[in-house]
């Protein structure tokens, strides 16, 4: 497997050849140029880094390569050791550290790993700082510290996920006494990753009696595939069943991915974690919403309901939280179960969706599959075109956006066309040579057929 460069980190799967695979060689040299950027962006200080990682097998030996790269920087470390991706960007701010390394492959198997970088602000750097230490990387153009300027591990805060939750339970939003009366009993997967300490001990002191644990022992033997989605859940979907829970809750190994399963079983859909939330959250704060370009219609449909703005982003939290800002959005985030609420911090989190989630949950007095009953339906259909390397793709772009030109389109993050209450975003790879077709209608049928409808077209285009 290729090693993969971006502007957000650099991840692959761990082990074989420099730069074919994520090797120490390749760890040492992205933080190396990770740590020159920062230098050269907060000049005549001591620089501080924070970092965290989740519970991959292969985390403690990338994050001591990590840590020592910093120290040999000249940049002190403060590593929370096992720890969830918002949990590390909240303390860059708390610390007032000067950036942030994440050790997580997030929804990847367990044979993956990666460096997630922060800035200042405990957000994902922006794609002009990314390009800047990719440059700095390939040109091998480094400096290291001499040898009184090095760096130090100043604190080891592994306790740091409960100061996150306190921060939560402080929300004027989050109704700690209203879940408690709510007697709720609930399921969780946490795919044996960091999720596994979090998100028991976030019921907990939330008021949450009833847990019942599935997979929440942090020792990176992921029990199925970790990216939540409802091919992935049926263990959590049965457990919810048998022990007549309220509700199941699963996250991604590091916590920034939200799914749920309603108490009868069936999926309550991660497109609609956000929805859910935005829901609760416009009731009590009237004000601005965004979500990415392939999220569902749902949150645009429950927005304008309530006379507030909706304004799609192009895919990305980075896109999505720049969008938030220009708006001044109250809430957003992404289709993936990825929920971003100002309020707490400028990052997807799991954690935050929970509390939020629960206290609308309590508030409403019905089941989960009757509160997402109540909103709009949609289906997404997910489909991809796999192409030749030399085919034009601007061009087929280009020929589509003329053939819809009498349809609204957005051509910010590719080509999305709106229909009367449909929509179809299509989007070229970074990577490979294929184009991905997001489809959304009102029945999967429906989406399907709209989804091979626009394939075709494509195709004759080629």
């Amino acid at each position: 497997m290729a090693l993969i460069k971006s502007i957000s980190g650099i991840r692959g799967t761990v082990g074989g050849k420099s730069g074919d695979n994520l090797t120490p060689e390749d760890s040492v040299l992205f933080t190396a140029a990770y740590a020159t950027w920062l230098k050269s962006t907060h000049k005549d200080t001591k620089h501080v880094v924070v970092i965290g990682r989740d519970a991959r097998i292969s985390g403690p030996m990338i994050s001591q390569l990590v840590i020592q790269t910093l120290i040999a920087s000249g940049i002190d470390v403060i590593d929370l050791g096992l720890s969830t991706t918002p949990t590390v960007e909240i303390a860059v701010t708390d610390f007032k550290a000067h950036g942030g390394i994440i050790i997580t492959a997030s929804h990847n198997p367990k044979e993956w790993n990666a460096l997630k970088l922060l800035n200042q602000h405990g957000e994902f750097i922006s794609a002009i700082d990314g390009e800047m230490i990719l440059d700095i990387a390939q040109k091998r153009d480094m400096e290291y510290a001499d040898i009184d300027s090095l760096g130090t591990v100043k604190s080891v805060r592994n306790g740091y996920i409960e100061e996150h939750i306190d921060k939560i339970l402080a929300l004027p939003l989050v109704n700690t006494k209203r879940i408690q009366e709510a007697h709720f009993t609930i399921a969780v997967d946490a795919v044996n990753s960091t999720g596994g300490i979090a998100i028991p001990l976030l019921l907990d002191k939330l008021g949450v009696k009833h847990v019942h644990k599935l997979y929440c022992e942090p020792n990176g033997q992921f029990p199925h595939n970790p990216e939540p989605l409802p091919a992935h859940l049926t263990d959590l979907s049965e457990m919810v069943v048998k022990n007549n829970c309220d509700l199941g809750i699963a996250v991604d190994p590091d916590v920034d991915r939200l799914a749920m399963v309603c108490e009868d079983g069936s999926i309550f859909g991660e497109e609609y974690t956000l929805v859910a939330v935005a829901d609760f959250v416009l009731n009590h704060n009237p004000g601005n919403t965004v979500s990415n370009l392939s999220s569902t219609r749902a949150l645009r449909d429950i927005s304008e309901e309530r006379g507030v703005k909706y304004e799609p982003a192009a895919v990305g939290e980075v896109n999505v939280v720049k969008k938030m800002k220009e708006i001044g959005a109250v809430i957003g985030g992404e289709g993936n179960g990825g929920v971003i609420y100002p309020a707490l911090h400028y990052g997807r989190d799991a954690m935050v969706g929970i509390a939020l989630f629960l206290t609308h949950l309590a508030n409403k007095k019905i089941p989960a599959s009757a509160l997402r009953d109540s909103y709009p339906a949609y289906v997404i259909s997910k489909n991809k075109i796999e192409l030749n390397p030399n085919t034009p793709l601007d061009r087929i772009f280009e020929e589509m956006a003329s053939l819809y030109r009498n349809h609204p389109i957005n051509t910010e993050d590719g080509l999305r066309i709106e229909f009367k209450h449909d929509w179809v975003h299509l989007r070229k790879s970074n990577t490979e040579p294929i184009i991905r077709i997001y489809a959304e209608s009102q029945s999967e049928a429906q989406a399907n057929q709209l989804a091979l409808y626009i394939i075709n077209q494509i195709k004759e285009l080629i």
